[in-house]
C-alpha cells in the first residue's frame, strides 16, 4: 500500500470516532479564569522516535475518552490479497451476556440476562512515519486502546498477529505461550489458521490436533491483563497496518510489538487453557440477546 493510500486510511478511520462539535465565537480567557479550570484534554498529540530497534518517528494521537460497548458483526476480512486475507472471521462480537446469576467478569458479578460490556478507555491512532529526507513516507498506522478488557468472540479462519493465549500441557502440567501455526504445523504470525504449543519438548501435528487446534476453536477470549485470577486492563489491545515490518511501544512503554507487513491484531489475553479444552472447543459466550446457545445463528 503506497503513501497516499495509508495516509486516506488513516484519516478516514480516526474521523470516524470524531463527533462534530458546534461552531462558536473564540475569545480569549483572562489568566483569573484559566487558573480556576481544571481538567484533561480531549486530543493528545505525542512525537517521539526512542522506540527501541526502530529509526522511525511516531506520532500518536489520542483521545481522553471512556467507552463500554457490545456489538456484533457479521464478517470481517482483512488484508484480502494474493489469495488469503490476513484477519478473515465471522461472527465478530465484543462483549456478551451473562448466561447466569453471580458469574464475575471484569471484576463484577453479573445477573443472568445482564449485559457485559467491552470496556476500553482512551482511544488512540498512532502513525509510524520513515524520516529518510530523500523519501519520506508513511509505512505503518495502527489504532488502539490505552486500557482494554472484556470478551472477544469470533469464528476466526486466517489470522495474523499474536493471541497472547497461555495453554496447560494436560500430560505434565506445564504452561506455555499459545503459539500460531499454519496447517502444516509451521509456527508463524503471517495468516495461520491454528493455535497450540510450539517446543522443542512437545511433539505437535495440526494435521493430527496433537497439541495443535483449529483457530475456531477459540470461539471466546477474555483480552486483558491476568491478575491472580481477576483480569485488569491491558495497553496492548491494537491493529496495525504496516507497508512494511514496525515495531509499536506499548502506550505504558513497557512493551515493543514487532508487528509484521499487513495486517497485525494483537490481541492479548488473561486466559490460561488446557490443551485438552482448546482441542475439543472453548465454549462460546452469549453474543445475542436470544441465547442461541451452542448454535451461531
Amino acid at each position: 500500500m503506497n503513501y497516499t493510500a495509508y495516509g486516506y486510511a488513516a484519516l478516514t478511520v480516526f474521523s470516524m470516532g470524531i463527533s462534530a462539535v458546534a461552531q462558536a465565537e473564540l475569545t480569549p480567557m483572562s489568566d483569573e479564569t484559566m487558573g480556576e479550570v481544571t481538567g484533561q484534554a480531549f486530543m493528545e498529540i505525542e512525537n517521539f522516535n526512542n522506540v527501541t530497534g526502530s529509526t522511525l518517528d511516531y506520532t500518536r494521537m489520542t483521545l481522553g475518552m471512556e467507552v463500554e460497548t457490545r456489538v456484533n458483526i457479521d464478517d470481517v476480512t482483512l488484508g484480502d490479497i494474493d489469495s488469503g486475507a490476513d484477519l478473515a472471521a465471522s461472527r465478530v462480537a465484543l462483549g456478551h451476556i451473562a448466561r447466569a446469576d453471580g458469574v464475575e467478569y471484569n471484576g463484577q458479578n453479573y445477573l443472568a440476562d445482564e449485559s457485559v460490556p467491552f470496556e476500553a478507555a482512551r482511544p488512540y491512532l498512532e502513525l509510524a512515519e520513515d524520516p529518510d529526507p530523500t523519501n519520506p513516507r508513511l509505512v505503518g498506522f495502527r489504532m488502539g486502546f490505552e486500557q482494554a478488557r472484556g470478551s472477544v468472540s469470533s469464528v476466526t479462519s486466517s489470522f495474523s498477529g499474536n493471541i497472547g493465549l497461555k495453554i496447560t500441557d494436560d500430560s505434565t502440567g506445564v504452561v506455555y505461550d499459545g503459539a500460531l501455526f499454519d496447517a502444516n504445523s509451521q509456527a508463524t504470525d503471517y495468516r495461520a489458521t491454528h493455535i497450540g504449543i510450539n517446543d522443542a519438548a512437545v511433539t505437535t501435528d495440526c494435521a493430527t490436533g496433537t497439541n495443535c487446534a483449529p483457530l475456531s476453536h477459540a470461539q471466546s477470549l477474555i483480552v486483558g491483563q491476568d491478575n491472580n485470577g481477576a483480569t485488569d486492563f491491558t495497553s496492548d489491545f491494537f491493529i496495525g497496518f504496516q507497508a512494511e515490518d514496525v515495531p509499536w511501544q506499548s502506550p505504558a512503554g513497557a512493551n515493543v510489538i514487532n508487528a509484521g507487513k499487513g495486517v497485525y491484531l494483537n490481541l492479548p489475553t488473561s486466559m490460561t487453557v488446557n490443551m485438552s479444552d482448546l482441542a475439543t472447543g472453548l465454549p462460546r459466550l452469549r453474543t445475542h440477546r436470544t441465547d442461541l446457545g451452542t448454535n451461531l445463528f
